[in-house]
């Protein structure tokens, strides 16, 4: 129990697996690649070793009771009893913690173990090592943790929420719901050389009235009253009131202004997730307190299309927070990958996509700079 005062009673510290320490495995097997730099990752190890030693200190000195668990072995029973969870790393360390933090009741703080300097930042003809992480979501550094860190414990610290990406997938016998995505999704082909194919459209919540036109268990994707829309005219669907109707959790909803998707793939990123992957991809930044979610098609095939001007419009925008956004998987594989490439959601023929902001919210530590 920790005493003097302090606003936590008990830690999680989650600490990464660096990468001398995986190569030094594989090394041990015959298995390492020729080209590493030892040296390079010797030298960032012992950072990282040296920051999470300083940590346990501080945690130490200020009473503190914690456990620790290494990254690739962190399981939701090391949550018991916890009221704070710290990830040291970086941002992909502070990622695999929010994926347990399912309900957002703990709040995170991450710490990066190895920043650059700003000796580093600056543009010079002596290459830095850029491969060290960002720390976008690091509340902390090694360099400045001796004095944040005490206050954190003891109640300071700017502690805020950030949206998260729901997203359930509906086969034809069950209905799962990934964890909650901090930074972003990708949805597309296993193999990035093939054409992601989907049904892309937007959910309304309904009332079925069994004597009236909708069709139920989510169909071929067609409006009532109209032929097969075939896979090879990616084109926009007829828009009425009468759509496909698709249930999720039992809930029906009317899927609306559909269009048929042969592109590279989807990605669905939050406010935090913004200025990563969906900035490069042509996305827009956004503020990180922001409750909306951003949608971009990549690649989007669109030459053949009537309607060019209308389906490019689709091709990127806001999902807002009261908004559902559906997808129909039409290629025989699919992969969801869920911040990053490491955890991911296979995907098979006419499964369905729920996405929205329902996620449970993250509360996050951040920079108060």
């Amino acid at each position: 129990m920790a005493s003097g005062g302090a606003f936590f009673r008990r830690l999680l510290v989650v600490i990464k697996q660096t990468a001398f320490e995986e190569y030094s495995q594989l090394k041990l097997r015959g298995q390492a690649p020729k080209a590493l730099r030892w040296k390079r990752l010797e030298s960032r190890y012992l950072s990282h070793k040296e920051c999470v030693e300083n940590l346990l200190t501080i945690l130490k000195a200020n009473n503190v009771a914690f456990s620790c668990v290494n990254r690739v072995e962190l399981d939701r029973q090391h949550l018991a009893d916890v009221d704070l969870v710290v990830a040291v790393g970086g941002d992909g360390t502070v990622l695999s913690a929010a994926h347990f933090l399912d309900h957002g009741t703990i709040p995170l703080l991450g710490i990066n173990s190895d920043p650059m300097s700003d000796e580093d930042k600056i543009v010079k003809k002596k290459k830095s090592d850029e491969r060290r992480s960002h720390g976008a979501l690091c509340a902390v550094t090694a360099a400045n943790m001796n004095t944040v860190v005490p206050k954190i414990l003891f109640g300071g610290g700017k502690l805020a929420t950030r949206a998260r990406i729901q997203c359930i997938v509906k086969s034809t016998f069950s209905e799962t719901r990934l964890v909650p995505a901090l930074n972003d999704l990708l949805i597309a082909n296993p193999s990035p050389a093939a054409v992601s194919r989907f049904r892309m459209g937007w959910l309304r919540e309904v009332d079925l009235d069994p004597k009236g036109g909708l069709r139920d268990g989510g169909g071929s994707g067609l409006t009532s009253g109209h032929g097969h829309s075939s896979l090879a005219d990616p084109q926009l669907l007829p828009r009425n009131q009468d759509g496909t109707v698709t249930r999720f959790g039992g809930i029906p909803f009317d899927v609306e202004n559909s269009l048929n998707v042969w592109s590279s793939g989807l990605w669905v990123s939050t406010a935090t997730g913004s200025s990563a992957a969906m900035a490069a991809a042509g996305g827009k930044h956004m503020d990180i307190y922001s409750s909306d979610l951003q949608y971009l098609i990549r690649e989007h095939m669109i030459e053949n299309v009537p309607n060019k001007d209308e389906v490019r419009n689709l091709d990127k925008g806001m999902l807002k927070n009261d908004q559902h956004l559906h997808l129909r998987w039409s290629s025989q594989k699919g992969r969801i990958f869920i911040d990053g490439s490491h955890l991911m959601h296979n995907l098979e023929l006419g499964d369905e996509i729920l996405i929205d902001a329902k996620a449970p919210p993250l509360a996050l530590y951040s920079r108060s700079d």
